[in-house]
């Protein structure tokens, strides 16, 4: 077999000489060095724009985790698994939904959450992403369009890729904008269902969707409207049941509720119409072709739906906890709060906010860089996730370093 690995004559022809010689330390000698060059350099360029991504420990305070309501290591969850286990419930479900991975653990929980949700019916998932993924690439259809906010997750593009119907971006959290999008493609010619596409909470902003009035746009368009409630779900709304608990139910709502974040579990739930749900388990590939989400996941959502609907003493712990850190930021940092668990700390470029974010990891507190493409250019920030695994005492001295570190990154 001939060695694969190119000539320093190839390497020449796509690269400058610095950059073959780096490649070639970096890649060394043999078959297998030649075949990752583009990869390589491609990593590369993202380390020279400080964009590189890698794994890292939980270290320190939590400022960083989705586990608002501290679910995620308490002990009701834990012994909940204890119990499913003792009750014969399987790690694995050994296939796909539509073979023999279907569990009634599965069923039990997709019942329980369409009454706890009020919706019609749900369908389990093994993740926020996929069933974003699910739900676009299969529902909307060819000669349909979606009109999605313009700070909507990747999970929602990735779907909306793959899938049939056109796409139109509205600004963000602009009623009207969606309006106008759906107008102007009506008027020119389009015939089929409108979808708009929205989250209730933005997981990098922490803002707020205006939802009454999109979704009287929607009732205005004849327009299906799907919310993300992601960061929403257990921490908003009666018994936690999300910032759209009053629009769930409605013929033309679809609402996602992810388990792994305030619900301090595993998976996600799509709560739709049963016509919806029926033409998912049909048509939609993640669900037809993936192994079915893990019976002892369903089990410990299950007992975090509860959980949820008894948290009301945790969701005021939460509330006090954001209104205290919210006037801190304001106060001693200058930063207006977002009014909500989610508080960025928007610093510009891509190494600042690194270095904001190094600083308060050596403080000891858990606070992660965001990065372009997962915001918009130039806004790169450090952000600060409110949780109950870092109480008010925690929190205030956290934002007195915060304050520290912001003033000597400006030096």
């Amino acid at each position: 077999m001939p060695d694969a690995t190119p000539s320093k004559t190839a390497l020449a022809t796509s690269y400058s000489s610095a950059e073959v010689e780096e490649l070639e330390r970096d890649l060394g000698a043999g078959p297998s060095g030649g075949w990752f060059q583009a990869y390589t350099k491609s990593l590369k360029e993202l380390e020279r724009n400080g964009r590189l991504r890698t794994l890292a420990p939980r270290l320190g305070h939590d400022f960083a985790s989705n586990d608002y309501l501290g679910l995620a290591e308490s002990e009701e969850l834990k012994q909940a698994a204890l119990d499913a286990i003792g009750r014969g419930v399987p790690a694995g479900a050994g296939g796909s939904r539509l073979l023999r991975g279907n569990h009634p653990e599965h069923e039990a929980l997709e019942a329980e959450a369409a009454v706890f949700f009020g919706s019609e019916t749900a369908l389990y998932f093994a993740g926020g992403f996929i069933a974003n993924f699910a739900l676009l690439s299969c529902v909307p259809q060819r000669g349909d369009l979606v009109v999605y906010d313009a700070l909507i997750h990747a999970s929602a593009h990735q779907g909306m890729r793959a899938g049939r119907a056109e796409t139109a971006e509205a600004s963000h959290n602009d009623p009207d904008a969606f309006r106008d999008r759906v107008l102007r493609w009506r008027a020119a010619g389009g015939r089929g269902r409108p979808w708009l596409a929205v989250e209730s909470l933005y997981s990098m902003d922490g803002d707020f969707a205006p939802l009454d009035d999109l979704a009287a746009v929607a009732e205005e368009l004849e327009a299906m409207l799907l919310i993300d409630e992601a960061h929403a779900t257990g921490v908003y709304g009666p018994g936690g049941r999300g910032l759209a608990a009053h629009l769930d139910g409605r013929p033309n709502v679809i609402s996602l509720h992810t388990c792994g974040k305030a619900l301090g579990s595993f998976g996600a739930l799509l709560c739709a119409p049963k016509p919806i749900r029926d033409f998912l388990v049909n048509r939609s590939k993640p669900f037809i072709y993936a192994t079915a989400p893990s019976p002892l996941d369903a089990a410990i959502v299950r007992a975090a739906l509860r959980l949820c609907e008894q948290g009301d003493g945790r969701r005021q712990r939460l509330a006090a906890l954001v209104a205290m850190a919210g006037e801190k930021l304001q106060n001693v940092c200058g930063i207006p709060p977002s009014g909500s668990q989610i508080q960025p700390v928007i610093v510009g470029s891509d190494r600042s906010a690194l270095k904001l974010a190094a600083a308060m990891q050596a403080h000891g507190y858990d606070i992660r860089a965001i990065r372009p493409p997962t915001v918009p250019e130039g806004t790169a920030r450090a952000r600060i996730a409110l949780t109950l695994n870092a109480d008010e005492k925690v929190t205030s001295e956290m934002i007195s370093v915060l304050a520290h570190e912001l003033a000597a990154l400006r030096l």
